[in-house]
């Protein structure tokens, strides 16, 4: 099933979530956020799930938010406020979600997909896979908690590289900076990363549940007190100059590319 770029598949007791839109690179928008949110909670209730596989379809996890989205109309702010709303629930449902969840990374994983990756219990990434956080280039801020995340996995060094500087994280970096704790070459996914994966949903869900709701349960507070300072700034940053400024720019490069 898909709905607003969302493929949604069940097999035994994995839930695989896939960003699945191949002409945008697999962008998110507005209702591509509701419907992960809504996704996620679901699967919070399913007993019938113990491990939530996050992916994407063909050759990107990510690139990112839909920077195509126009806000139309005359109340900017209401749409703004709007969006942030339905993107901060998304954020939540995947922080509160009770199953293990597992970002499979299967290429470049860009703004929104990276620090969604880093909200999740456990990421793998192909070899081909990069992370990057273009924020300051787009004249925003850190989002989904990347600003209290990134610093603790990555060390301030480094996470200052991504969320202020806006530099790619390869794949091995990512390895060696705690990131993630995997690396798979992609022709070994149907031969050891699947099957890997659908081994471990076969663990006691209960016993899952539990630890994994005593590993986090420290960091919950500092993730909300996160989420909310980030996104106050984001509301304000999306009414910018600076922010327009940048989205232009951003459109001039994205042309030239074309070229």
């Amino acid at each position: 099933m898909t709905v607003s770029g969302i493929n949604v598949e069940v097999q035994d007791k994995v839930l695989t979530i896939s960003f699945d839109k191949p002409e945008k690179l697999n962008s998110i928008d507005r209702k591509g956020y509701r419907a992960l949110g809504l996704v996620l909670r679901h699967a919070a209730k399913d007993d019938s799930v113990t491990i939530v596989v996050i992916t994407g379809k063909g050759d990107f996890f990510t690139s990112g938010n839909d920077l195509s989205q126009v806000m139309d109309g005359s109340d900017i702010e209401a749409q703004i406020k709007e969006a942030n709303d339905i993107f901060k629930e998304m954020v939540s449902a995947l922080i509160e979600c009770p199953k293990l969840t597992l970002a499979l990374v299967n290429g470049p994983c860009i703004g929104i997909g990276a620090t969604l990756a880093g909200l999740c219990d456990i990421v793998w990434c192909s070899s081909k896979a990069y992370f990057l956080t273009p924020f300051t280039k787009l004249g925003i801020v850190p989002e989904s908690c990347s600003s209290y995340l990134f610093p603790l996995i990555l060390g301030r060094s480094k996470a200052n590289e991504m969320l202020l500087l806006s530099q790619k994280l390869s794949a091995q970096e990512a390895y060696n900076f705690n990131f993630v704790s995997r690396v798979f070459e992609d022709n070994t996914l149907d031969s050891h990363i699947w099957p890997a994966i659908r081994d471990f949903s076969e663990l006691p869900p209960e016993s899952m549940k539990i630890s994994k709701s005593l590993i986090r349960m420290h960091e919950k507070e500092a993730l909300y007190r996160a989420l909310n300072a980030e996104s106050e700034e984001l509301n304000k940053r999306f009414t910018t100059e600076e922010f327009a400024n940048a989205l232009v720019a951003f459109g001039s490069r994205k042309n030239k590319s074309k070229l």
